[in-house]
């Protein structure tokens, strides 16, 4: 039996995702990159791990792979605009992030200063299948900004994945 291409494109893009910026820092060029991310998830209480898949050909994938760190970024609600200046991959690193403010997290990554809060994370384990890497990474500092509702993915009109 083959497989139904339109009902796996739509089942998959059912199930729900939050819409977040992740962070890295290339430490031999200390020049700081970010990506949109919608396929993340707590994945333990105890140590506390988050996952995250990271396209294989974007230029933070190998930054994530060099260094083991990323961060987290949650959005608010009301912060499509921002999270449309990190949707789109671009071909070199640096400039997403001149355009947002941002601080230098604990461990040097960077966290947006007007968001929900953000975590960074030490990766601890991946998996590379496909055209994504899938990253767990412990949470080693957490920031938060504003206790309020987070953007997802189904209230912006945009699809990823399916």
């Amino acid at each position: 039996m083959a497989l139904n291409l339109e009902a796996k494109k739509i089942l998959l893009r059912k199930i729900p995702h939050g819409l977040f910026i992740c962070g890295v820092r290339d430490e031999e060029s200390n020049e700081v990159n970010g990506f949109t991310a919608s396929w993340v998830t707590q994945g333990s209480f105890n140590p506390p791990l988050v996952v995250i898949a990271v396209r294989a050909e974007g230029s933070s994938h190998e930054i994530i792979k060099k260094t083991k760190k990323f961060s987290v970024n949650v959005l608010k609600s009301d912060q499509k605009d921002l999270a449309a200046i990190f949707f789109k991959p671009q071909k070199a690193l640096g400039g997403r992030f001149e355009t947002v403010e941002f601080k230098t997290g604990e461990f040097g990554l960077p966290i947006l200063t007007d968001s929900v809060g953000g975590v960074e994370c030490e990766v601890v384990g991946d998996l590379m299948h496909g055209d994504h890497t899938v990253f767990v990474g412990e949470v080693l500092s957490a920031f938060l900004n504003n206790d309020v509702e987070a953007l997802n993915l189904s209230s912006t009109g945009w699809n990823y994945g399916g």
